[in-house]
């Protein structure tokens, strides 16, 4: 790899580091990321804005310096087309740029490879696809938004250090250590999927409790088919945030009660087909605008899920004690037997003697 080469990923893993801030919290627009760079120094940076505007470029280019004839690196391909906002493009032209360096072309048919032809125009030098197979992976929930498919779905899931996933004495499994890195990771996502039997049992917040990222808790998403779910839940408390329950039955009294609180009632057609069942649910969370989900559910509902491969990322946390006894698994041990002999791929994190696993499937 040449000098120029190396320098171009330097200040692209920069801008990566910019778009990862607000991942999952900027609606349908992608997370992106950008500096400028002059004379080999940063003089400015940006990224996409909570709920999605502004956009990188836009919060880079407005700062009070200098940048005419800079350079500017980008995660993903600067958008062509007039929207809610101006075009970026047009930002990089007005303010007389002399570079633009980015990764991948966008997936929105309205500005899919038109920047590098505007910019060629103006005489202003484009370099493409740097850190390709990086933004690649970086934007796969983005480039599910355009396609036929499901959104983008991990899950997480806690364990004993003898895989058992419910302690009979104990709310918690994993230390608090762990559970901070938990609610970290929920902050990249725009909802949280549980099921009516899991916060029923737990009666979790599923937040982000830690200072700085509040703000960033996701929507919540209830699976709950018998409608079974109780009424005064913490989850509930938070007025702020959004909660939706899928259903397929009545109960006209609950209804108004929760309609009356803010909570929003997805009616669902009743079927016996159990994968037509999960993916209606999937279909109808991405027309609702929702593209990255992290399940957080009992591992019943994790192993429907696993086997109509629907997953892409598991996130296992793995206590270091053991429950013996004083645990249990409301599954069959199928699931459990295979976490044993895949997960392999142990994160650099320090949990205090809890390991933390991501499997890609």
């Amino acid at each position: 790899m040449s000098t120029s080469q190396n320098k171009d990923s330097l200040f692209l893993k920069l801008a990566f580091h910019q778009a990862e801030i607000n991942l999952g919290s900027t609606s349908i627009n992608p997370s992106v990321g950008c500096v400028i760079v002059k004379n080999n120094s940063v003089i400015s940076s940006g990224r996409t804005s909570f709920n999605g505007r502004p956009h990188a470029e836009a919060n880079a280019l407005k700062k009070k310096t200098n940048i005419k004839g800079s350079s500017i690196y980008i995660t993903l391909e600067p958008c062509s087309h007039y929207g809610k906002t101006p075009p970026c493009v047009k930002g990089i032209i007005d303010k007389k740029l002399d570079k633009v360096i980015f990764s991948i072309n966008d997936f929105d048919k309205r500005s899919k490879n038109l920047a590098y032809k505007k910019l060629k125009k103006t005489k202003i030098k484009v370099k493409r696809f740097i850190c390709k197979k990086y933004a690649e992976n970086f934007y796969q929930s983005y480039s599910l938004q355009s396609s036929k498919q499901i959104p983008f779905i991990d899950a997480k899931l806690a364990v004993s250090s003898d895989y058992l996933t419910i302690s009979k004495k104990h709310k918690w499994i994993t230390n608090s250590s762990s559970r901070k890195v938990g609610n970290f990771l929920r902050s990249k996502y725009d909802c949280i999927l549980s099921t009516s039997k899991t916060v029923n049992s737990d009666n979790p917040s599923l937040d982000c409790r830690i200072e700085g990222l509040r703000h960033k808790s996701p929507a919540v998403i209830i699976v709950d088919r018998l409608f079974k779910i109780k009424k005064k839940l913490k989850i509930f408390k938070n007025k702020s945030r959004e909660v939706f329950i899928f259903t397929e039955s009545s109960n006209i009294s609950k209804e108004k009660y929760f309609k009356k609180i803010g909570i929003n009632i997805i009616k669902l057609k009743k079927s016996n087909n159990l994968k037509n069942d999960i993916s209606e649910v999937y279909f109808f969370l991405k027309q609702l605008g929702f593209n990255r989900i992290l399940i957080e559910s009992g591992i019943k509902y994790i192993n429907q899920i696993l086997k109509n491969n629907l997953i892409r990322n598991f996130y296992l946390f793995k206590s270091s004690f053991k429950l013996k006894n004083n645990g249990k698994n409301n599954s069959k041990p199928n699931l459990i037997k295979k976490f044993k002999t895949t997960i392999k791929n142990k994160l650099k994190v320090n949990l205090n003697n809890d390991n933390l696993y991501k499997i890609q499937l």
